[in-house]
């Protein structure tokens, strides 16, 4: 029997061949974006699974209760030997101290090779916590040493080529020497621990004093701390024993600070911690959704539609004993076949589409890695659903088809759908299109508010180059007072980090004044020289800038700061004396800057203090735009000359605030892509149902043709139901659209108002489409000599 239906459906499938095409065509998109849709949500679900234990593995973070909750995915230099120490609920308690982008040179017969490498200083245990596969390593040596590491096959391959890497050295900045003695694979893309050298976080003490000490006075982002807990523990229980530790190690603080353990297989998901938004997965899932759902809704009214040439077949099955579940299963085979065709396609488009779409998503996704049993069962069950959403409604409907009316010839739109149905199907995808189009208009103007609004500092024309860690503060000086007097340079000053794209925070304790008890709050930490506040074109509000001297005596902040504080304004800031990282700083406020956008518009703008240093990090070059590449050639002149030893590298400033967005500009880019192939598969399914209306009304066309009617008359006919059908979709996806996207923008402190234009717009846009892909049929019929259509009838 099922051989039957497979031969039949296979015959009914090549004779409407152009309609055969559409369900096809449309349901093949439809399964390759779902596909890596799929591939793409499985990816972020199951970062950070593959160590064993991992059930069992946390980071312990910061709270700060103040005014609101603000977060910290790091805890004090002191917190790890606390953890270990004095509490029993862990088997292993780690440290791991993040650095990116630091130089690494080759030694002897490797000494002209110079990289950026990310470097991350572990504990002794790190690699008892996490399981990174080891290639290779000594047996006798580990990281209890000073001066060793682990490191990754893709930077021994760049250090040593093929040559066998342990017992090895590199230089780290041209300061420690440091010995190979293991190897590690590459760190998987779903991993959020990421670094190419692992170094024993004893070499921390010559390169970091701070980070390697116990002080509790304050937080370092770049500091993490993990534990490996005993199994069976409660959670609730350990940090609740975490919170007296604050009024032991902080006796003069306020106690706002709560430790919190965070399972790590749910790291990357944690918005508040830096993981990844997870709305945006929720909302690839309901675009994946979406596309497939006007895919079937395509098939289904096809379908229907083509009931009025299949008459005679079902009158015949009919009065030859043909039963109900006959026709439901004929017709599920052949939604079967079209859909099996379909999702080969489509596997073939999301192949295809893969390494673009992991250029897109800086992702290393194949299919090989993905081929799992979950994903089996996923493209099982998508084949199932679509074969049964898009042809069980078509094969019911038919299977109660009175006979007679069949073998006439005399079925109706009621009788294969009725146009109630068939109009509750087209605005179904009239409502998706318009959610997708606002949703996109809506993501696209959040974006250009937030890199093209005033930050309250000047992002443009600055170039910033990297300071040696082991530069001398004269040399450092001199040479920024050498690009100066360049003359394609405005200003340019040395500092820890730039405005923006460099985010520095200090999780740290401010006594203010002689009040009594400091206060707890996160701090942002622009250690920089006395040019810093011109170059970046900060706004002084009130005092002066401070004067450099041997120490630091004079600080600036921004206002900001006196709103945490509670002060009624700026200027009673001026004067006054603060203490900052447990004593680490203490100085007189000379200046208030104007509040500036120092993280994305995700985050609040941060309290600022801005004191000079004994090191910085990098230069701001503030530059003409006449003739920025000889500017550029003097200013890399002058660097190399400066520091002959080290890798000459720059960025624009420009770019490392756009760079905050890219999550969000990728976001965009697919959102672009899939509401276009949206739109596409719905103009596939308009154009094969009118292309059935227009055959269907051929005499009727005619005789308005006779009877005077005009092209316009004729195409009036066809799309005055549309619109209707359109203006309510407008009205159906509207709120929905406000509600998606209000819930969407809430993640930002710094957003649009959503106002009415984009509805309109969206809805105007689909009218469009729609128009136009109806004209084309509409108006060939039109100019149709009606002599022709009268005598085919």
């Amino acid at each position: 029997m099922f051989k039957n239906y497979i031969k039949i459906a296979w015959r009914n499938l090549q004779k409407r061949k152009a309609f055969t095409f559409i369900n096809i065509l449309g349901l093949a998109l439809g399964f390759g974006c779902v596909i890596l849709i799929f591939l793409f949500i499985t990816h972020h679900l199951q970062f950070d699974n593959f160590h064993e234990n991992s059930d069992r593995i946390y980071r312990i973070v910061t709270e700060e209760r103040s005014d609101e909750i603000e977060y910290e995915a790091a805890v004090p230099p002191g917190f790890a030997n606390a953890f270990r120490n004095d509490f029993g609920y862990a088997e292993k308690v780690v440290s791991a101290y993040f650095r990116d982008r630091q130089q690494v040179n080759g030694i002897e017969n490797n000494s002209a090779k110079q990289f950026k490498n990310d470097i991350v200083f572990v504990d002794l245990e790190f690699f008892e916590v996490f399981n990174f596969p080891t290639v290779q390593k000594l047996s006798n040596r580990s990281l209890i040493e000073p001066n060793t590491a682990f490191v990754t096959e893709s930077f021994t391959k760049r250090m040593f080529g093929e040559e066998n890497a342990l017992g090895q050295s590199f230089v780290l900045e041209n300061l420690e020497t440091i010995q190979i003695i293991g190897v590690l694979k590459d760190l998987p893309n779903n991993s959020t621990i990421q670094g190419d050298a692992f170094i024993s976080f004893k070499t921390l003490k010559a390169y970091d004093e701070f980070i390697t000490s116990q002080s509790w006075g304050g937080i370092d982002s770049d500091l993490k701390c993990f534990a490996i807990l005993h199994p069976n523990q409660d959670i609730a229980q350990i940090e609740t024993s975490l919170v007296p530790l604050v009024a032991k190690h902080r006796p003069k603080s306020k106690n706002i600070h709560r430790y919190k353990l965070q399972e790590f297989n749910t790291v990357h998901l944690n918005s508040d911690y830096g993981g990844i938004n997870t709305n945006l997965l929720w909302i690839f899932g309901l675009i994946g959704i979406f596309l497939i759902t006007i895919a079937c809704i395509n098939f289904i009214n096809i379908s229907t539609a083509q009931a009025f040439y299949r008459s005679k077949e079902i009158g015949v099955r009919k009065v030859l004993g043909g039963q109900k579940r006959h026709f439901f299963w004929q017709f599920i085979s052949e939604t079967f076949i079209i859909s099996l065709f379909a999702l080969l396609i489509g596997g073939v488009v999301a192949f295809l589409a893969l390494p673009k779409f992991n250029e897109l998503f800086n992702l290393t996704l194949t299919f090989q890695k993905a081929f799992t049993l979950e994903f089996v069962v996923f493209i099982l069950l998508l084949l199932t659903g679509v074969s049964f959403l898009a042809g069980s409604y078509p094969g019911v409907l038919l299977a109660k088809v009175l006979p007679t009316l069949a073998l006439k010839g005399k079925l109706t739109q009621r009788d294969t759908g009725g146009q109630f149905t068939r109009k509750i199907l087209v605005t179904t995808q009239f409502v998706v299109s318009v959610i997708l189009i606002a949703s996109t208009i809506i993501i696209s103007k959040q974006i250009n508010y937030a890199v093209n609004t005033d930050l309250g500092f000047d992002k443009d024309a600055i170039v910033m180059l990297d300071i040696p860690r082991d530069a001398e503060g004269a040399k450092v000086k001199g040479l920024r007072d050498r690009f100066i007097q360049l003359a394609g340079v405005k200003n340019a000053s040395a500092c820890l980090a730039s405005p923006g794209g460099s985010y520095s925070n200090w999780s740290t304790r401010i006594k203010y004044d002689h009040r009594p008890e400091s206060e707890e709050f996160s701090i942002s930490a622009k250690l920089a020289d006395e040019n810093y506040v011109d170059a970046f074109d900060l706004k002084l509000v009130a005092g002066r800038q401070f004067i450099v001297s041997d120490s630091i005596t004079e600080v600036m902040v921004n206002e900001k700061l006196a709103e945490k504080l509670g002060l009624a304004s700026s200027e009673e800031l001026i004067g006054k004396y603060v203490e900052l990282n447990g004593g680490r700083i203490k100085a007189k406020i000379s200046g208030v800057v104007a509040n500036f956008h120092d993280q994305d518009f995700q985050s609040d703008i941060s309290p600022v203090f801005i004191s000079p240093n004994k090191k910085y990090y990098e230069y701001g070059v503030k530059i003409n735009t006449q003739d920025i590449s000889a500017t550029l050639e003097s200013i890399e002149k002058l660097w190399k000359e400066t520091f002959p030893k080290y890798i000459y590298s720059f960025d624009f400033l420009d770019q490392r605030v756009a760079q905050q967005y890219e999550e969000e500009k990728r976001f965009l880019s697919l959102s672009k892509l899939f509401s276009g192939l949206a739109i596409f598969i719905s103009c596939l399914g308009l154009y094969g149902l009118i292309s059935f209306f227009v055959a269907q009304k051929t005499k009727e066309i005619g005789v308005r043709k006779v009877l005077g009617g005009s092209v316009s008359d004729i195409l009036i006919l066809f799309t005055r139901d549309f619109l209707k059908l359109i203006f309510i979709a407008g009205l159906i996806a509207s709120p929905i659209a406000w509600y998606l996207m209000n819930n969407w923008l809430q993640n930002y402190r710094y957003r649009i108002a959503i106002d009415w234009s984009v509805f309109a717009i969206a809805i105007i846009g689909v009218l469009i489409i729609m128009l136009v892909t109806i004209s084309y049929q509409v108006v060939r019929a039109a100019i149709e000599n009606p002599v022709n259509s009268l005598k085919a009838e």
